[in-house]
């Protein structure tokens, strides 16, 4: 993503560091030609989680939200969380740890 979208970054050491981590390209720049996205829903017998996580400033207060959908587009469950004042990163984290742990009380063990 680093590479598809015009974006500024403040100079943050673990923010950084935990891009870094995870290998992520943070030069940004023109997109050539535009990318086909499609939603595709997971194998059958298998969990599709989608979380997003959000802040209004840097850092700003700040949300996290998921919806968990099943093989046949069946809506199984979702949340949102409300963080305080975070980073846009940071938001992003909480939202997949609050994935896991919805996934974990509502005993989905194929996500």
């Amino acid at each position: 993503m680093g590479n598809s979208f015009k974006v500024s970054m403040k100079s943050d050491m673990l923010d950084f560091n935990v891009i870094e981590l995870f290998g992520i390209n943070t030069r940004t720049g023109k997109v050539f030609r535009p990318l086909r996205v499609r939603l595709e829903f997971p194998a059958r017998g298998w969990v599709k989680i989608n979380i997003d996580g959000a802040a209004r400033g840097y850092p700003g207060l700040a949300t996290c939200g998921g919806i968990f959908r099943g093989s046949m587009r069946e809506f199984i469950g979702g949340f949102s969380a409300f963080l305080d004042i975070q980073k846009t990163l940071v938001a992003k984290f909480y939202g997949v740890i609050n994935a896991m742990e919805k996934a974990q009380r509502m005993r989905l063990t194929t996500v």
